[in-house]
Formats: C-alpha cells, sequence, structure tokens
C-alpha cells in the first residue's frame, strides 16, 4: 500500500467522526420533517467543525484519485 492509501483510510475515518459531530437536524424526528428550527449562521465550533469537514472532503477525494492512477 503507497502513501496515498494510508492518507485515504486516515481521512476517511476523521471525516467519519467529524460528520458525527455536527449537531444540525440531530435526531429522527428531524429526518422526518419534525425539525422545527432554522439555523441559517454556523458559528463557534459547529463552524470550525464544517470547514475541517470541507478540507478532509477535498484531502480525501485527492488521496482517492491520486492512489488510482499512481
Amino acid at each position: 500500500m503507497n502513501i496515498f492509501g494510508y492518507i485515504t483510510i486516515v481521512s476517511m475515518i476523521i471525516l467519519t467522526v467529524l460528520i458525527l459531530l455536527q449537531t444540525r437536524g440531530a435526531g429522527l424526528g428531524a429526518g422526518l420533517g419534525g425539525g422545527g428550527e432554522v439555523n441559517t449562521v454556523r458559528r463557534g465550533s459547529d463552524r470550525t467543525i464544517h470547514y475541517a469537514t470541507i478540507i478532509l472532503v477535498i484531502i480525501f477525494s485527492f488521496s482517492l484519485i491520486l492512489g488510482v492512477l499512481v
């Protein structure tokens, strides 16, 4: 396994944790239309987790593409 395989695995695990930490629409009721809350602005740690998730998605995608090409 090359370095891109390791980067893919590590980023996948961290990405899974970050997605599970996000609180928007938490709960089964929100998934069925019973959320009732509208948050349009992310603040504090929620904003940091959101940006870290975006960065990790980019890293994960590039590591997959480069791992296939190499």
